[in-house]
């Protein structure tokens, strides 16, 4: 009777907002949109010839999420439609502008120094996406903007002091050094093969970690849209010595060819969505082509596009990559874009509706994967406890939004221990416990396809939830994804913790160490040890 009535005042509910005039959409509407974001004369020939924003699909979204959505906004935009803004100069440029508007950022001094550990770019649509009314509490603004905070007080306090450019050089150097861009030990990951010619070849801009799915870091991929504050990838954006680089693409194929336990290739970065498509077409037509290449099932597309630059597919610039994706799709080989979405605020514009539209109507499986971060995705209440409701529900609206627009919710996870993991994680008590919130509202195929994870040295875990045995609480785990696959066949315990933020930090629950640990310990020495030969 319960679940009735529910089901019942949501209808009444749902009627009640289909009868304000703001909250439904009509063809006037549309037009306004396409005004407000300025869509060009060729974005718009697309819009109308691909009909990407049909009326129904906009007024069931903005009567459903008027309390995320931008689609009804009518305040003209602060910043210049298709600028970026990139590095100090252009973070000093976005707060020009806001001081123009009556805004005035605080603490400069200390998001600069962040800006110089990490990098800062923007686009426009990035910063026009951001509620400026109300911009402290935007989720949007504390993921494009560096934050008061972020860094730690200690250097923050002798780089703000410091009386030089040389001495802020030197802080921002050794400080740099200590932002563990390669956590996990992604370096062990780098795959080499026999060449045929009695050499061995190492593949450096590639990792191989789980026998199905190798990443690709593409040399023309190691850029963003925009950086996001918590970048588990700012070895790469910032062009560190150790970076990922892939520049011969024969390489890889012939890499591939001797490792038939790969079925899919992820093409990442930076932004797998600045990848031209000539070179995206030498990467899949001799997978298209040569039998030996069969094995290659999936190819996945990791890009934020969608969220920071999404003009880029409303365009007939787009219009060969279209035509690649169909290829793949017309060959049997699925093309999966791998987004990237943390809000729903970041998917209700008539720029991002309309080219994913445009991707799904070309065979593409668009997907979205996401960390839960504090200040961005979770949130707290007044007395800085986890506000489990408030972001459960944020999630909730997200995982519904992707339902209705045809895309899959493929994963969330935590935090990874790099950067400025202090400023963005929070308990895995908390955590589990607005991701259990999730998981129980949603219906079955709206939900993730897999349980909260964490990316350590040894593989992907997942907290499956908590059990009680013995009458102690603890957390259930297991493997997704192995340095040794069948590990995932086994589910272990951790004892329970209020206050741990890593699993790394998780005791096991009745044992000396975890069933994996001298197994691991042993796989990181011998590929560490191969490593060391094949560099000498």
């Amino acid at each position: 009777m319960t679940s009735l009535n529910a089901a019942t005042q949501n209808l009444s509910n749902q009627s009640e907002a289909e009868s304000k005039p703001h909250l439904v959409v009509k063809s006037a509407d549309v037009e306004a949109m396409l005004n407000r974001y300025q869509f060009s004369d060729d974005a718009r020939r697309i819009v109308a010839e691909e009909k990407l924003l049909p009326v129904g699909l906009l007024s069931r979204l903005q009567a459903s999420y008027p309390q995320h959505s931008g689609l009804m906004e009518t305040k003209p935009f602060l910043f210049k439609v298709g600028s970026n803004y990139t590095g100090l100069e252009g973070f000093r440029r976005v707060c020009e502008i806001l001081k123009e508007n009556g805004i005035e950022l605080s603490q400069i001094k200390e998001r600069e120094f962040y800006i110089e550990v990490y990098r800062f770019l923007a686009t426009s649509h990035s910063l026009n996406s951001i509620n400026w009314d109300n911009y402290e509490n935007n989720s949007l603004y504390q993921l494009v903007l560096p934050q008061p905070g972020m860094i730690a007080p200690e250097p923050t306090k002798a780089y703000v002091e410091a009386e030089s450019a040389e001495e802020r050089a030197r802080i921002v150097a050794e400080y740099t050094e200590k932002t563990n861009p390669h956590d996990g030990n992604q370096q062990l990951n780098k795959p080499w093969f026999d060449n045929g010619e009695g050499r061995v070849e190492f593949l450096e801009g590639s990792q191989h970690k789980y026998p199905q799915c190798q990443l690709v870091f593409d040399t023309s991929t190691q850029n963003c849209f925009s950086f996001c504050t918590y970048c588990f990838r700012h070895a790469q954006v910032r062009g560190d010595e150790d970076m990922f680089l892939q520049k011969d693409i024969t390489q890889l194929h012939n890499y591939l060819k001797q490792h038939k336990e790969v079925s899919d290739l992820l093409i990442t970065g930076g932004d797998g969505g600045f990848m031209p498509a000539n070179r995206f077409e030498q990467y899949i037509r001799p997978i298209i082509e040569d039998p030996e290449l069969g094995h290659i099932r999936n190819i996945r597309l990791g890009s934020r596009a969608l969220t920071f630059h999404p003009e880029m597919i409303l365009s007939s610039k787009y219009d060969r990559m279209l035509e690649l994706f169909d290829l793949l799709y017309e060959n049997g080989i699925q093309m999966a874009w791998m987004a990237h979405f943390s809000t729903p605020r970041e998917l209700l514009n008539p720029r991002t509706l309309a080219a994913i539209r445009r991707l799904k109507a070309h065979g593409v499986f668009v997907r979205s994967q996401s960390p839960i971060m504090n200040h961005i995705s979770l949130f707290t209440d007044e007395d800085g406890k986890v506000d489990v409701d408030k972001s459960a529900q944020s999630w909730i609206d997200l995982a519904n939004i992707l339902a209705m627009m045809g895309m899959g919710f493929h994963s969330m996870y935590a935090a990874r221990p790099t950067g400025e993991h202090h400023y963005f994680t929070a308990p895995l008590a908390d955590i589990e416990r607005i991701f259990s919130k999730i998981y129980n509202s949603l219906s079955s195929i709206n939900r993730p396809s897999r349980h909260i994870s964490m990316t350590i040295s040894a593989g992907k875990l997942a907290i499956m939830g908590t059990s009680v045995i013995g009458g102690e609480k603890c957390f259930a785990l297991q493997f997704t994804e192995g340095r040794n696959m069948e590990w995932m066949n086994r589910v272990f315990h951790a004892k329970y913790d209020e206050q741990k933020n890593k699993i790394d930090l998780l005791l096991p629950f009745d044992t000396e160490k975890f069933f994996f640990a001298d197994e691991l310990k042993q796989i990181e020495e011998d590929l560490a040890e191969a490593l060391r030969k094949r560099l000498a």
